[in-house]
Order: structure tokens, then C-alpha cells, then sequence
């Protein structure tokens, strides 16, 4: 356990930020499975509706510092790649 004040104060926000950190993340998977069960329904309609929605919530989760900048690109190239390719299936 910490004894000096900064140290007990470092805690407490430490504690503070890993709690927003969670909510943010959790939020983010959620999303994400909601997003992907769409997809794998082959739900071409509510997927494209989602992946705006889907694509500001990993937004803010970078903007919060919850996830790394990559680990956000490749969650939205990925996603986006995996719509394309069942509106691109449906068309033919």
C-alpha cells in the first residue's frame, strides 16, 4: 500500500481512469458483437446502418486512449472490408 500523499492520490486516479477505461472498452465490444452478428446473419442492411455507429465508437475509444490508434484502424478496415464484401456478393 502507498504511504506518501502522491503516491495515494496516483492510486486513486489510477483507479478513476481504469474504471473509464473499462466502460469505454466494454462499450467498444459491444458494439463490435453486435456489428459482427449482423455480418455473419448476412444482414446487409442493418450492417451498413451500423457501421457509422460503430466506427465513433471506436473514435472515441481512441480518442480516450482506451485502445491503441492501429488496434482502431484495423478494427475499422476490417469491418468496413467485411460490409463491402456482402454488399459486393448480393449485388451479383
Amino acid at each position: 500500500m502507498a504511504l506518501h500523499k502522491s503516491a495515494l492520490r496516483q492510486e486513486r486516479r489510477s483507479l478513476r481512469r481504469k474504471a473509464i477505461n473499462s466502460k469505454n472498452k466494454s462499450e467498444l465490444r459491444t458494439s463490435l458483437k453486435i456489428l459482427r452478428t449482423a455480418i455473419d446473419n448476412k444482414e446487409s442492411e442493418e450492417a451498413r446502418k451500423l457501421l457509422p455507429a460503430t466506427f465513433s465508437v471506436i473514435d472515441r475509444a481512441l480518442k480516450k486512449g482506451a485502445i491503441h490508434q492501429n488496434t482502431g484502424d484495423r478494427y475499422k478496415s476490417r469491418l468496413s472490408r467485411q460490409v463491402e464484401l456482402m454488399n459486393s456478393t448480393e449485388a451479383k
